[in-house]
């Protein structure tokens, strides 16, 4: 099979999974593997979709982070080479001896490999990590096991858990579950010009941005565009005083800046929760309440609760 592989026969260490996110966990896995590689070459193996968007597309969870967010945060992580398979039916049908052989063997030279203890792999998930370890003996690698990592109190840290904390706008817990604060991507636009109207120009992100979008809501954080990183108050949503926005919106006012970035990709960072996004009964109305969220940024800042 035509899979993205090295064959270079380079000894590598290796770990597998989605990955989605590159949580905390997933960097324990990197940190724990390249301290085992004594020199070789950390290897990750992940797939450029869930399972369940070929076998169940409706169920299919939304990714937190864009293919290329994932491998550039893997490789932040301590990954030398990131592997991005397709997972297409003929690769779910793959038998575990052949996932083995042809990706593992001939395609990575894998000497370690390490992997979760519910670790399941070839068609159907019909290999394990018992299977892994018994191939192992008789190829020439070792298999090792990572535990979970929890946060205090046993709370497993899982790509669900972070996805249901930024659904509800909890971007706080995100960023303890992933290390980093939250970050969506993508192309700066032309929006309405109401922001500059207001007194708070945005930088408005594409439709089609990177990463998983939070719930509706203002924000603060910080925006990364044009080499430059600020401290932003942050919208997300369909501004509802107005009836003319169709779509939901991630835009974000720079602190005490201004600059022309259209056409310019920038990285929107979300640290805190504010205040939900809701309709008011008038333009002034609307004003106040941006002079609010500002000063309650201002006061995040000044606490040293929001920095760069």
């Amino acid at each position: 099979m035509n899979w993205p592989l090295p064959r270079d026969g380079v000894d590598s260490v290796v770990t597998i999974g989605k990955f989605d996110g590159v949580h905390i966990g997933h960097r324990e896995v990197l940190r724990t593997l390249r301290e085992k590689a004594d020199g070789r070459r950390v290897a990750v193996v992940t797939f450029d979709r869930h399972p369940l968007e070929l076998f169940d597309p409706s169920r299919a969870p939304t990714p937190l982070l864009s293919i290329p967010q994932k491998v550039e945060a893997l490789h932040d992580a301590g990954a030398d080479l990131v592997v991005v398979l397709p997972f297409t039916e003929e690769f779910a049908a793959t038998s575990p001896e052949d996932f083995v052989q042809s990706i593992l063997v001939d395609g990575l030279s894998a000497q370690l490999i390490l992997v979760g203890a519910d670790f399941r792999f070839g068609s159907g998930g019909s290999g394990n990590v018992g299977t892994l370890t018994e191939m192992g003996d008789a190829r020439g690698f070792s298999v090792d096991v990572l535990r979970d990592v929890c946060l205090e109190g046993g709370v497993k840290v899982s790509s669900s858990t972070i996805r249901d904390a930024l659904a509800a706008g909890d971007v706080e817990t995100a960023a303890q579950l992933l290390g980093r604060p939250h970050r969506v991507r993508g192309l700066v636009v032309h929006g309405h010009q109401r922001g500059r109207v207001l007194g708070y120009p945005t930088v408005n992100l594409e439709e089609n941005n990177e990463g998983f979008i939070p719930k509706s809501g203002v924000y603060a954080g910080s925006v990364l565009v044009l080499g430059v990183e600020y401290l932003a108050g942050i919208s997300v949503g369909k501004n509802p005083t107005f009836t003319d926005v169709t779509r939901n919106q991630v835009e974000a006012h720079a602190l005490d800046a201004d600059f022309d970035a259209y056409g310019a990709v920038a990285e929107i960072r979300f640290t805190h929760w504010l205040r939900d996004n809701v309709p008011f009964a008038s333009v002034e109305e609307l004003i106040e309440a941006l002079h609010g969220d500002f000063r309650n940024i201002r006061t995040l800042i000044a606490d040293g609760t929001l920095h760069l």
